[in-house]
């Protein structure tokens, strides 16, 4: 085991300080939003729902398609880093086993993600709170210790550059249809 891994082992004891009831109890259920990236999809969902924010959740599902294909398909299995349980064999979780490698975190990965197409449409309100939420939901990936904490700053990280991404892919493509149409009003 390296210096480095016996360090971030060493946050996530530091962590179990605050461990008690309630939150075995809460954590775990609001680490589930992130499973799948479920509130995202949801997000995207609502967002598309509504013209005045169907652009929004355009953006938003193409940052989750980005996640979905460069995180968990590609990046996780190149890294193929072991799990914080699967290095020390003494913690016991209080969640089922996830299956997937630890680096980066698809939950922080896809809630900054989400976080960053929010904030680009929304400063004032759906941005922060979605930043919030993406913060949390990373955090309590820590708590339960199924990520070490670079892999939760890794998806962070990864995850706004993603959500950039994804904004950068929907307004060319929205300018693109934009130039069709105008293309296509002149023609008649």
């Amino acid at each position: 085991m390296t210096v480095f891994t016996e360090l971030e082992l060493g946050v996530l004891e530091a962590i179990q300080a605050i461990k008690c009831g309630f939150l075995d109890f809460i954590v775990p259920k609001i680490s589930f939003l992130g499973n799948s990236g479920l509130i995202w999809i949801i997000a995207a969902i609502a967002l598309l729902c509504f013209k005045k924010t169907r652009k929004w959740g355009v953006t938003l599902a193409v940052a989750l398609i980005l996640c979905l294909v460069l995180n968990n398909i590609t990046l996780k299995n190149l890294v193929a880093r072991p799990r914080p349980f699967q290095v020390d064999t003494t913690i016991q979780l209080i969640i089922d086993p996830p299956n997937e490698y630890s680096f980066p975190s698809g939950h922080a990965l896809t809630g900054f993600a989400a976080a960053t197409v929010l904030m680009y449409y929304d400063k004032k309100r759906l941005g922060p709170i979605a930043f919030a939420l993406a913060a949390i939901i990373g955090f309590t990936r820590l708590y339960l210790r199924v990520h070490f904490p670079s892999d939760v700053l890794g998806g962070a990280i990864t995850g706004v550059f993603f959500g950039f991404l994804a904004i950068a892919a929907a307004q060319a493509a929205y300018n693109a249809a934009e130039r069709f149409r105008d293309k296509k009003a002149k023609e008649k």
